[in-house]
């Protein structure tokens, strides 16, 4: 009996060994049948204080090896403007870098993974053969919040063929000063239609069940859909002067009026992540104000999704930047930042962060409360499901359906301000059917000028070779009868023009590519020799004139001299849709979103302004009639 029992009792031995792994394998914050706060709560219990600061931090793609990412426990890694796995990456390249990122968050003690964030203000704008839609400042004009939302479901899908999963879209600043070099990036002067086009947000979210609590964070698990971020919060089109990262001066009933609308309807939509702003609010920096942040975002409108800082904005904090960097991180994270984005030198701040939370100086509830809500979106999004992207979406980058909802959006967004000397002739729509036509302006042929900013680098680039679009010119040619020469010259003399005998000529001119602060003018200039290209032109023969530019810029010294002027915005790749119009198939419907000034002096200017004396006011927009139906 007793030789039976030895080998029975390791036998059970055995059993409890192997069992024991089973048992404690099974982690409820791994388990997607239970209920999000149980995971939230079961994982935020497992978490070391360096774990819980690693998931507050946002660093770039160049630094984010999967070394870093397990050592340091990061919980997002972003692309800045520009950063690129290589020139001209495809969508299968980018999917390997996110992978390649992610394994390494797989890899650390707790398997969380990271989030991985890229600018895609205006289709997925960073990737090489993507669709790019016009600029924010042209779909306002559209006044079509359904388009803006298509939109919305467009660039999901072609952010996720990249196997991204989080966008820092949209911009839904109310740009009050076309001064500002960020102007482009805000749908209206007016907060009801950048209220109406928050539409973006469940084009790129999903839309938010009825049942749904309101202020929650909700990303649809539905394939092709990604997180979004409402920025710049708050008052950031209102700055002095339209200066980048000024200072905004308004009573608290006006930034409430105007600037603080469209995040209450983002919240309504459960927009995952709100953007600070770099501005200031009456001299107090938006990256340390607890009172908006965590007083009014997160106390009065209920925001529960998670809060994240600019571009190296708390080093911002200060001025000069980073002058007090242990100072900058105390006021940042106590305002209530809960992701900081720290490009490069993020050890700096997880060192500077530890200390003050280990000497009290930023209280452990501060943390939990951002550590908890960066779970909560990533637990909503189904990335701990699915942390890993696969290559089933890369055939959606750029895609032929994408577009044509992108050529319909330039359409929709064109605006006719001037349409003939009288009403008796008007130009428009041109005839496709002529002898000679001429084509000029350094914009006709130059896809990164019609663009702008925010495409494939930050500040964007001139020429052909960016991206894979359609030029203007090369639509002009598509668009006219086969019998009808189109001849360019980019910026003819008069006897040039003369001598030819052209029927009509296109002249399109505008300002160059740039971005933020790179933006900010103060005399808004066409930039020549555009001004010189309409004299000669237009002096000798009957022209349209299409300006391309991210905002209302001086016209008036030559209205007198254009038979027809058409603000077609900052287009995108699809150049069809400005000649869809141009040449009748489709007719003009677009209307101001921003008042178009006489000059600089009056500005700052607004509709609703007591003295208020536009050259083409708010809502101002000729229509035209398509010449035939379909």
């Amino acid at each position: 009996m007793a030789r039976f029992s030895i080998p029975m009792m390791g036998f059970l031995l055995l059993c409890i060994i192997l069992l024991a792994p089973t048992e404690a394998a099974y982690l409820k914050y791994k388990d997607p049948k239970q209920p999000l706060n149980v995971r939230i709560r079961d994982l935020m219990k497992r978490m070391t204080l360096e774990e819980k600061i690693g998931q507050m931090v946002q660093i770039e793609r160049s630094v984010a090896t999967p070394d870093a990412m397990n050592k340091y426990f990061i919980g997002s890694v972003l692309s800045g403007g520009g950063s690129v796995p290589a020139p001209k990456a495809s969508a299968e390249a980018w999917v390997n870098l996110v992978n390649g990122i992610q394994k390494g968050s797989l890899s650390t003690r707790l398997g969380i993974p990271m989030i991985y964030g890229i600018d895609a203000v205006h289709g997925n704008n960073n990737v090489y053969n993507a669709t790019i839609f016009p600029h924010n400042v042209g779909l306002g004009a559209t006044r079509d919040p359904k388009l803006v939302k298509k939109i919305g479901e467009a660039t999901a899908l072609e952010v996720r063929a990249t196997g991204i999963p989080y966008v820092f879209a949209p911009c839904i600043a109310v740009c009050r000063d076309p001064r500002w070099g960020r102007c482009y990036e805000s749908y209206s002067e007016d907060h009801k239609i950048v209220q109406a086009m928050t539409e973006l947000i469940p084009g790129l979210q999903g839309d938010m069940p009825p049942s749904a609590q309101k202020g929650a964070p909700f990303v649809s698990t539905a394939k092709g859909k990604v997180a979004a971020c409402a920025k710049h919060y708050v008052g950031d089109g209102g700055t002095s002067k339209g200066i980048n990262e000024n200072n905004t001066v308004i009573d608290l009933n006006g930034l409430l009026s105007i600037h603080m609308p469209a995040y209450l309807d983002s919240i309504l939509k459960g927009v995952a992540t709100v953007m600070v702003s770099y501005s200031s609010w009456n001299g107090k920096k938006m990256h340390a104000n607890q009172e908006l942040v965590t007083g009014f975002l997160k106390s009065k409108l209920r925001f529960r999704g998670f809060v994240i800082s600019d571009w190296e904005g708390i080093d911002r904090i200060t001025s000069p930047p980073k002058a007090n960097y242990s100072y900058s991180v105390q006021a940042g994270v106590i305002a209530g930042i809960d992701m900081i984005m720290v490009p490069y030198n993020f050890t700096e701040f997880i060192d500077d962060l530890t200390y003050q939370v280990k000497n009290n100086i930023i209280p452990m509830s501060r943390i939990d409360d951002a550590v908890k809500r960066i779970l909560r979106v990533k637990f909503v999004m189904g990335l701990f499901e699915e942390p890993l992207a696969d290559l089933s979406l890369v055939n959606e980058l750029g895609k032929k359906e994408h577009r044509e909802l992108a050529r319909e959006a330039v359409r929709k967004s064109l605006v006719l301000l001037k349409n003939g000397k009288s009403a008796d002739k008007p130009p428009l729509p041109l005839p496709k059917k002529a002898g000679k036509i001429l084509v000029a302006g350094s914009h006709a042929d130059n896809l990164g000028n019609q663009c702008g900013g925010w495409t494939i680098t930050w500040q964007g680039l001139g020429g052909n070779d960016l991206t894979v679009g359609t030029t203007i010119l090369n639509a002009v040619k598509s668009a006219v009868d086969p019998t009808t020469q189109v001849v360019y010259n980019e910026n003819p003399d008069a006897n040039f023009v003369k001598s030819n005998k052209f029927d009509y000529a296109v002249v399109v001119v505008g300002e160059p590519p740039y971005a933020e602060t790179f933006g900010d003018s103060l005399n808004l200039t066409i930039s020549e020799p555009g001004p010189s290209t309409i004299a000669n032109v237009c002096g000798a023969v009957k022209c349209v004139v299409v300006v391309i530019s991210g905002r209302p810029v001086v016209i008036q010294p030559y209205l007198a001299k254009v038979d027809a002027l058409v603000a077609a915005w900052l287009p995108g790749t699809e150049g069809q849709g400005v000649t869809d119009v141009l040449f009748g198939d489709y007719g003009f419907t677009g209307k101001l979103a921003h008042t178009w000034f006489k000059t600089v002096d009056q500005l700052p200017m607004n509709v609703g302004d007591q003295h208020y004396d536009p050259l083409f006011p708010f809502g101002f927009g000729l229509t035209t009639k398509p010449t035939k139906s379909y």
